[in-house]
């Protein structure tokens, strides 16, 4: 069973060595390998798959990689490829993203547990989507009832052992508490290519300014609103025969495809947040 070594720290000489002499030495095979020097911050990154050769041993290794870890002062994880992340999704009326996300982890596409869906919209509000047995949460707030319902989020996330949290067109800002909580594990899909044609109807906005390009944005939730680190975007080409309600539907299939591109990616540990921004290894 093969498993992935992610690490970030302090670039200086000998890291590579290091990590591929500690692999070979406990009879490891690397199966793939991406680093990256930042030149800017003077941090380097890594993302390595590995299996044993033989009868080595496939798991336990952690322990004496913690003094390599150390020498280099690194923030590093091993953890199984196979290992499935528990993943809560939350969602408002509009569930585009939540449907393509429960498909594509069925069809095998998204290597995730679906420990949960939290919406503000009761479950008769999506009657046409088969949940499966995915334990729904209908959670609706309002202004005073804010912390409290956000204290139930809370509550069943640790219950459920949610390792990630996606805010599928979920159209409520999060608390800077919770933001905390879940710093570096909450990804939002923003229907927009930030920035720009920030709030409500942003197809709307961009008709009316005759933009030739929509977008969408997938980053990781930060206090600062809709400016966390940005881990995938696209955009598709319009013309002036689009109408809004055309925008509308091809801002949807973008939507789509760059949240589960960025989920994807945060689930095969692709993904290394730095500073303001994001390295993501290709997979």
């Amino acid at each position: 069973m093969s498993s992935i070594l992610t690490l970030s720290c302090r670039n200086r000489p000998g890291i590579v060595g290091a990590v591929g002499h500690f692999l070979h030495a406990h009879g490891q095979d690397i199966r793939e390998a991406q680093q990256f020097d930042d030149r800017a911050s003077g941090r380097f990154f890594m993302r390595v798959v590995f299996a044993p050769v033989g009868d080595a041993p496939s798991s336990g290794l952690e322990a004496e990689f913690a003094a390599v870890g150390r020498e280099f002062g690194m923030e590093w994880e091993i953890i199984p490829s196979g290992h499935r992340m528990r993943t809560m999704i939350l969602v408002s009326r509009f569930d585009h993203c939540l449907v393509d996300l429960v498909y594509r982890q069925r069809i095998g596409e998204l290597p995730m547990d679906i420990v949960g869906v939290i919406a503000n919209h009761p479950r008769e509000s999506y009657a046409h989507l088969d949940l499966d047995g995915i334990p729904f949460h209908h959670l609706p707030i309002a202004p005073d009832t804010k912390m409290e319902q956000e204290a139930e989020v809370w509550r069943l996330m640790r219950e459920s052992g949610t390792e990630l949290a996606i805010l599928a067109r979920y159209m409520q800002v999060l608390s800077d508490g919770l933001v905390a909580k879940l710093a570096g594990r909450c990804i939002n899909i923003h229907h927009s290519f930030l920035p720009g044609f920030k709030g409500a109807k942003p197809y709307h906005q961009a008709y009316a300014r005759g933009v030739k390009l929509i977008g969408a944005t997938a980053h990781y939730v930060t206090t600062a609103l809709d400016e966390g680190p940005i881990i995938e975007q696209d955009v598709e080409r319009i013309s002036h025969g689009d109408t809004p309600e055309a925008l509308v539907r091809k801002g949807r299939d973008i939507e789509r495809r760059v949240l589960a591109r960025a989920v994807l990616g945060h689930l095969e540990r692709r993904v290394f947040i730095s500073g303001s921004k994001t390295v993501v290894f290709a997979g």
